[in-house]
């Protein structure tokens, strides 16, 4: 079965958060940098459709993604199409 879009980008959303805390979720380890506090949902418009993100919280370290960008709702490609639509 191949993944769809929005697993693939909450399964990114994960990995980063794993590499950002240097631990995996309930994992215990010295090197570990912050801790998990659940997440939140986010939606992002695309050129297929809605798709929700799974936004990861952190304590003790930021999490700023390089998947979306901060407070970003439509992808660039939906709002060019906007923008087109009344011009």
């Amino acid at each position: 079965m191949v993944p769809s879009g929005e697993e693939t980008l909450n399964e990114m959303l994960e990995k980063e958060a794993e590499s950002l805390t240097q631990a995996v979720r309930y994992e215990r380890s010295e090197a570990r940098q912050g801790y998990r506090s659940g997440h939140y949902d986010r939606c992002l418009t695309t050129t297929s459709g809605t798709v929700t993100l799974h936004m990861p919280r952190l304590k003790g370290v930021s999490f700023e993604t390089a998947i979306i960008e901060r407070y970003r709702r439509r992808e660039s490609s939906v709002e060019e199409a906007l923008i087109e639509m009344y011009l």
